[in-house]
């Protein structure tokens, strides 16, 4: 056999070994893709506080709100004050018509002159009485009945006078006056009004302690107790913040809004004006020892809900079942299976799976620290 022809013979051998090494190495390469590092955004859990926070908006308001109406009925003539404008003890704040009650002063005048009249005529009566009877003229009787008439005429003269005087009364209180330092805050009757004795006009803030009037949820009030220290800040002004106690707590629910009315005392500070909108800060005890999530980290498997956890030794992803505490608006709290120092993937968790080799960026771990500090998804429930 010649050289040539055995060159020839060997050739599709070594084409075939070198096609089966080829192929080898492909299913080496495609073996090595198949075994993919994820890299992942993760969150920290950290520890959960003992306290959380309660707090509620509400209005800076006087403790002492007085409305102040007339004593008698009558149609309004003159309204003297606006809102704003600060009153003190003996201003008079509005008028109603006062001839009516002139009137009855006259009358009564009128009716006391006469009572006096019957008074001195009785008078006279009785002791002519008394002299015919001293002389045996006249008898007991007689004596008695004169007395019995003056008497009488006695206890009309009083009573007139104390018409007299009522009537005068009530011509006094045709004029509204305040009584005591304060502000006017609202006007409820106006000139031309017919009001009724007691229905309110205008409302009086009088000076002296503020406080503040916030509405509390029935699933919070449990946490107000008259005498608890509270914190007060301000709208209006950032730096203002102020020590503030609960002064009163209301006993049953509003009926329309289902809270509770809860009053807040603050110290006097010239800055706190009526009105304001003031936020009251409380620290109660943290009962539910809840932590909280992103709710992108919350995943569902055979109908159970679950986090994925990563183990920091071996840098793979394992399913962990959790029991949701509630949803919030900053995620969700988790009551249980979740222990501080658990490192919890935040995002894609649709493409885990058990044992999954994964990579923690320097990204997801500044991420992780800086939600850390930032008290949003890896702080705990407070």
């Amino acid at each position: 056999m010649s050289l040539s022809s055995s060159i020839i013979r060997r050739l599709p051998v070594a084409g075939l070994i070198v096609a089966t090494l080829g192929l080898a190495g492909c299913s080496q390469e495609k073996a090595e893709v198949k075994e993919i590092i994820r890299p992942v955004k993760v969150v920290e859990i950290a520890k959960a506080n003992d306290t959380r926070e309660l707090s509620y908006s509400g209005s800076v308001r006087a403790r002492t709100e007085m409305n102040l109406g007339f004593r008698i009925n009558g149609k309004i003539t003159e309204r003297l004050v606006d809102i704003g404008e600060r009153v003190k003890p003996g201003d008079v704040l509005a008028r109603i018509d006062p001839a009516d009650y002139e009137l009855s002063v006259s009358s009564a005048k009128a009716a006391l002159d006469a009572a006096e009249r019957a008074v001195e005529t009785t008078g006279l009566a009785r002791r002519r009485a008394e002299q015919l009877f001293a002389r045996n003229v006249s008898s007991k009787s007689q004596l008695e009945q004169a007395t019995l008439s003056y008497d009488q005429a006695v206890a009309t003269r009083d009573s007139a006078r104390s018409s007299l005087d009522q009537a005068k009364n009530q011509v006094l209180y045709t004029d509204l006056k305040a009584d005591r330092n304060g502000i006017v805050t609202s006007v409820a009757a106006d000139v031309g009004q017919v009001v009724g004795s007691g229905s309110p006009v205008v409302t009086v803030a009088v000076d002296g302690e503020k406080e503040v009037l916030i509405a509390v949820p029935e699933m919070d009030i449990a946490q107000f107790k008259p005498g608890k220290d509270v914190k007060a800040g301000f709208w209006s002004d950032d730096a203002l913040t102020l020590d503030g106690k609960v002064r009163e707590v209301a006993g049953s629910a509003d009926q329309q809004s289902r809270t509770f009315a809860v009053r807040v005392s603050l110290p006097n500070d010239p800055r706190v004006l009526l009105g304001m909108t003031a936020t009251i800060e409380a620290s109660v005890a943290n009962s539910l020892q809840s932590v909280a999530i992103p709710l992108s980290a919350l995943a569902q498997k055979d109908g159970q809900q679950i986090v994925w956890t990563v183990d920091r030794n071996g840098d793979t992803v394992h399913a962990r079942p959790v029991k949701v505490a509630e949803f919030a608006a900053d995620g969700v709290r988790v009551a249980e299976g979740l222990k501080p120092g658990d490192v919890v993937v935040a995002a894609g968790t649709q493409f885990m799976t058990e044992n999954l080799k994964v990579k923690l960026s320097g990204d997801a771990a500044q991420q992780s620290a800086s939600a850390e500090n930032d008290g949003d998804t890896t702080s705990s429930l407070r």
